[in-house]
């Protein structure tokens, strides 16, 4: 049975990639939540005396086709890619991991049922599956974060599901069932703790995923709608001037790298301080 705490936090902090990772997260976070102030420009404010200007001491990453501040769009779309890749997986993990709890303890028709379904929907790409869901919906943010949430589902089902049975074979679930636990209290009590850590760990990396999902959708118009700013549909009117405004796709898609590259290093930390025998 796993134990919480101090332990597993002192080695999360010795991870260099964690606190890399954590580091590049938190620089994101706060861009996002404080845009209003440390934004120089309104990002929906055009300059026509300034359309695609080259990066100078006015305009730090320049600007797009219609004069608006890239940076100002940069540190705006944060917002969008941090909401779609944390709601988006927050509610891929409230629906997966209480049926794959329930698939792999009870096991049986549950079990069955369960698995086939997920099994169905894993087979079918994840991001096929998101632009699918998300042109079915309509085009917008929430629809977006809708459509990678239940395209992320079935990853946290088959997570929960192998740790439970696992977990389920333990002799503290049957000194629990002895003491005449119901399944209810087992499975809160008992399993879901265990199951905790692992599930952590992939919502991290899937935390990653679903940023590129999004930049994706954005780009393919299906997320955020303009002219909000969003790193994907900045990608997408880039790819116009890519010759004479390279810098309208630099800036954008480095954001993208940085962001998922801190979730792929946070994923990394978690499991090694969480599993240190692997």
């Amino acid at each position: 049975m796993r134990t919480g705490g101090r332990s597993e936090l002192r080695r999360l902090l010795r991870e260099p990639s964690a606190v890399i990772g954590g580091a590049i997260i938190l620089f994101f976070v706060v861009l996002a939540v404080f845009a209003t102030w440390i934004s120089p420009y309104d990002p929906n404010t055009p300059d026509w005396m300034a359309i695609r200007a080259a990066p100078n001491a006015v305009h730090w990453f320049g600007t797009d086709d219609l004069g608006r501040d890239v940076l100002s769009r940069v540190i705006f779309g944060t917002q969008a890619s941090l909401a779609a890749g944390m709601v988006s997986v927050t509610v891929a993990v409230l629906i997966g991991l209480p049926f794959g709890l329930i698939a792999g303890y009870f096991g049986g028709v549950a079990d069955m049922a369960i698995s086939r379904i997920a099994d169905a929907l894993l087979a079918c790409p994840f991001l096929v599956l998101a632009i699918a869901l998300a042109a079915f919906l309509g085009p917008s943010l929430q629809n977006a974060m809708i459509a990678i949430g239940i395209s992320a589902i079935p990853v946290f089902v088959r997570v929960a599901r192998a740790e439970t049975l696992v977990v389920r074979t333990e002799d503290y679930i049957a000194a629990a069932r002895a003491q005449g636990l119901g399944h209810f209290a087992i499975l809160t009590g008992q399993v879901l703790p265990n199951v905790l850590a692992p599930t952590i760990v992939q919502a991290t990396l899937t935390m990653a995923i679903a940023v590129l999902a999004e930049a994706s959708l954005a780009f393919l118009g299906l997320g955020q709608l303009p002219p909000a700013p969003s790193w994907g549909s900045m990608l997408d009117v880039a790819r116009q001037f890519l010759s004479e405004a390279p810098w309208m796709a630099f800036f954008p898609g480095l954001a993208i790298i940085a962001l998922v590259i801190g979730f792929n290093l946070i994923g990394d930390g978690l499991n090694s301080a969480l599993n240190p025998r692997q």
